[in-house]
């Protein structure tokens, strides 16, 4: 299964770890780099996403202190949208865009803190729960109106759900079509509704929306929030080429798009604050232009004059503009946790032996690589897989990394010894690139300091994903990202940790078969009461960390940088770029 933020961090996540990474600004030398953003951003962030009430849904979003409406802001990006049917949308990319086009049943009020509240966006909370999980009901608000002014009803809701099993809808999730199916084969099922026939699995009535489950989903109030599932009106689809300009029923509506060049958002007129707990919609107008290199929109960013005032750019400052950014614009500069965690896959079925995986843990150098992929631009120490954005995270620090994030290869050592392993070959992948070939030393020497017999393959990024995710794939140790699609730990451990997803081109990467591993998985995406569902995936995040399933790294960061002309310029959690419908013109 494709996810979103996996292949978003497959485009800007493996960039961050190879030429784009911010080395200038770096953190210091390794031996003080325990003491310098070990988690201070993964802390301020370590909160439950809290599930909102009814009063929570309801709206207006609250006000940002000394906002203004009014004024264009420009967005200086280097590529276009490739997608804004929601339908087709699952790259944080296009959901940066299209969170402000089409509302969705639920969605995450965001406060000035970061911190996430699940609400009712079109719904009037986040929905009724029975049968432990199996079946959903969702109650639409009043008020809520296309740019036409014409009504959202629960057939434009079911029909955004529905015509997901459409044969041209070839991206975008395929969570809900899965379990209102029963099956990964759910097109066999049921083709969409061109035909006039509708999903016997989702029932409408009045303003209301059931939907009946194959499985029980629990925290299926979350996967609504997708934009995948925004609702599209029956009238106004037009199949193939809904995605050239798709209707609104949010704050802002396309007035123009041409394609690779220029995309023009302006207000929506029938779109009412009162309804909507989320989006505060301050400018008047988004002017996007694409087509603009990150180096060339850093440079006229931190220029600040004319229109630039007024810009901002969705891609972070490259590598060779942060030193020049943080003497001229630092108080334009902003920089936050991402969404996605940077781990090492020990691959379980080459590296059989736990005590060899604690070795090598134990060994690691993550000061010294992450010193080299831009000190604490790139992220602060991680302790497991699950981000501190995902409910019910916990910093649990098995191997004592944040202790010594440097490495023990001494420590190793004694560990190889004991069990009779010096000289054990391990084969570490990397992404061939000047970067990574610097990192590629610095881990070298960790792991022949602790005994070991390296062997280093270099592959072109443009294949990592393609060359890693074979089941014979050859490598003992290489890198990988990855991010949930919304913030509960089931999109974190059934596809990276599941045994059945140990296949050719699988998401299982380090190919961990662990039956206690696949137990808690099903247990804990089971547990109707989502508090102690969280802490199930806390106690997860452990487990496959004490398993050495890999090596954590960083929970990353993003750095961006705005005009001077800007308030409240920050980044939307569950996207890595900054939010459009929380920012004002000064």
């Amino acid at each position: 299964m494709s996810f979103s933020r996996r292949n978003f961090l497959i485009a800007t996540g493996v960039a961050a770890a190879s030429g784009s990474v911010l080395t200038a600004c770096s953190s210091g030398n390794t031996s003080s780099a325990g003491k310098a953003g070990q988690q201070e951003a993964a802390k301020a962030h370590a909160s439950t996403v809290k599930i909102g009430t009814a009063e929570d849904s309801k709206g207006p979003a609250p006000e940002v202190s000394g906002a203004k409406k009014g004024g264009t802001v420009y967005l200086l990006n280097d590529d276009d949208f490739s997608h804004l049917d929601p339908q087709r949308v699952y790259y944080a990319w296009n959901s940066l865009a299209v969170v402000v086009l089409s509302r969705t049943l639920t969605g995450y009020k965001i406060g000035d803190d970061g911190a996430m509240t699940l609400v009712g966006d079109l719904a009037t909370d986040t929905g009724t729960m029975k049968d432990g999980g199996k079946t959903w009901t969702f109650t639409l608000k009043d008020g809520i109106k296309w740019e036409d002014g014409s009504d959202v009803t629960v057939d434009d809701v079911r029909h955004g759900f529905e015509r997901a099993f459409a044969s041209f809808i070839t991206e975008g999730a395929v969570y809900a079509q899965t379990w209102l199916t029963g099956s990964q084969e759910y097109r066999k099922s049921y083709s969409g509704p061109f035909k006039g026939k509708h999903l016997k699995s989702i029932e409408t009535s009045g303003k209301s929306i059931t939907f009946h489950l194959s499985e029980a989903r629990p925290d299926f109030n979350y996967v609504v929030a997708m934009q995948s599932y925004a609702p599209t009106p029956v009238k106004h689809d037009k199949k193939q080429d809904y995605d050239k300009k798709p209707f609104s029923n949010g704050p802002y509506k396309i007035k123009s798009h041409v394609t690779d060049k220029s995309m023009v958002l302006v207000r929506n007129e029938h779109w009412d604050a009162a309804t909507d707990p989320i989006r505060n919609a301050y400018p008047d107008e988004f002017d996007f232009t694409f087509g603009i290199e990150a180096q060339t929109a850093a440079d006229r960013l931190i220029a600040d004059s004319g229109k630039d005032q007024y810009a901002v750019s969705w891609r972070t400052v490259p590598q060779d503009r942060v030193q020049q950014a943080t003497v001229k614009a630092k108080d334009r500069l902003f920089e936050d946790l991402s969404s996605g965690s940077s781990v090492y896959w020990i691959n379980q079925t080459r590296v059989t032996d736990i005590k060899v995986r604690e070795a090598i843990i134990r060994a690691w150098p993550t000061a010294g690589i992450r010193q080299l992929q831009g000190g604490t631009h790139r992220g602060d120490y991680a302790t497991g897989i699950m981000s501190p954005l995902v409910a019910g995270y916990e910093s649990q620090d098995v191997w004592g990394k944040l202790k010594n994030p440097s490495g023990d290869p001494a420590a190793a050592k004694a560990v190889l010894k004991k069990a009779g392993k010096l000289g054990t070959k391990v084969v570490y992948a990397y992404m061939n690139d000047p970067v990574n070939a610097k990192v590629k030393v610095v881990i070298e020497n960790a792991l022949k300091a602790a005994g070991f017999d390296v062997v280093s393959k270099g592959i072109d990024s443009t294949t990592w994903y393609d060359q890693i995710g074979k089941l014979d794939n050859g490598y003992d140790i290489y890198w990988g990202g990855w991010s949930a699609d919304w913030p509960t730990g089931y999109s974190v451990f059934q596809p990276l940790f599941d045994s059945h997803n140990v296949v050719d081109q699988g998401t299982n990467y380090c190919h961990l078969k662990n039956p206690d591993v696949d137990a808690a998985i099903k247990a804990a995406t089971a547990e109707p009461d989502q508090t102690k569902a969280n802490a199930m995936w806390a106690a997860l995040d452990k487990q496959v960390t004490e398993l050495g399933a890999f090596i954590p790294d960083v929970y990353m960061k993003r750095l961006y940088i705005h005009g001077s002309k800007l308030g409240n310029v920050k980044m939307d959690p569950n996207f890595d770029g900054c939010m459009l419908y929380k920012m004002f013109v000064k």
